[in-house]
């Protein structure tokens, strides 16, 4: 029988995510490409197929079965004390989201972190394709630190599966090239991460690129300083300021681009 485990829901929120905010982009486009998208599509999710090669073969299923261990063995801050399951699983995606905000700002902060994001970054358009385009060695730094919170936690295998469903949807909304009602985003901002407040961090302008890290709550950036929302959205150029050509952004060199030569 079928089993529900976070195993196959992430693949299938993933890809029921991609397929429905492709269409939308479709039929309500925000912009129109400046270059080819289906070399950008080819290029990214070729780099996701790689990613998720390498990354089941390195941690498979270390970090649900993490959250397995720290209920079985009562380990971590949550299983300390008695709560309500809701509210375990409330504390457990607030909490990971905090750390990954902060994540985020280390890897535009520290120089050998950012060699890895530029790859997210040096995207010349934003469309729910570009929330896939990381880099491995990104990717994997990052399960070590998500991995070592869970135990830390002691968070439950379905407050980390509702945690990693919620990434996976903010994230391919949020950096979807999508027409979105002004009104909406006006009210989605107020607690969590529109297209318009991420669109700003793609900018190819350092200052508004390093900011709106944020990415299911928007509370962090607006909490502690590193919210920026003035910005007219029709003058973004998405992209670094380096990599502005698009043939020299394939696949191969994407993948070495960590280890070229520093480039803010």
């Amino acid at each position: 029988m079928f089993a529900f485990t976070e195993i196959n829901i992430r693949p299938l929120l993933f890809g029921g995510g991609l397929i429905f905010f492709l269409i939308l982009e479709r039929i309500i486009p925000y912009r129109e490409s400046s270059v080819s998208k289906t070399q950008r599509w080819l290029n990214n999710l070729s780099l996701t197929i790689l990613n998720s090669a390498i990354l089941n073969l390195l941690f498979s299923t270390f970090i649900i079965s993490t959250a397995v261990y720290t209920q079985t063995h009562a380990i971590g801050i949550l299983n300390m004390f008695h709560a309500p399951v809701w509210a375990k699983v409330l504390t457990t995606v607030v909490c990971m989201d905090f750390i990954l905000y902060l994540w985020h700002l280390l890897n535009h902060e520290v120089p050998f972190l950012w060699r890895f994001h530029r790859v997210h970054h040096s995207d010349l358009n934003m469309d729910v394709s570009t929330a896939t385009r990381f880099h491995v060695g990104e990717l994997a730094i990052s399960a070590v630190i998500k991995i070592s919170l869970i135990y830390f936690l002691g968070a439950s295998p379905i407050g980390v599966l509702i945690f990693e469903s919620a990434l996976v949807l903010c994230a391919q909304f949020h950096h979807s090239s999508l027409k979105v009602p002004v009104w909406f985003e006006k009210l989605w901002w107020i607690l969590f991460v529109p297209p318009s407040m991420h669109r700003i961090h793609h900018s190819v302008i350092i200052k508004e690129r390093d900011s709106n890290y944020s990415t299911i709550f928007s509370l962090w950036d607006r909490f502690l300083g590193t919210l920026i929302q003035n910005v007219e959205q029709n003058r973004i150029k998405i992209g670094v300021g380096a990599y502005r050509k698009s043939e020299k952004l394939n696949l191969h060199q994407l993948l070495l681009m960590p280890f070229t030569k520093p480039i803010k």
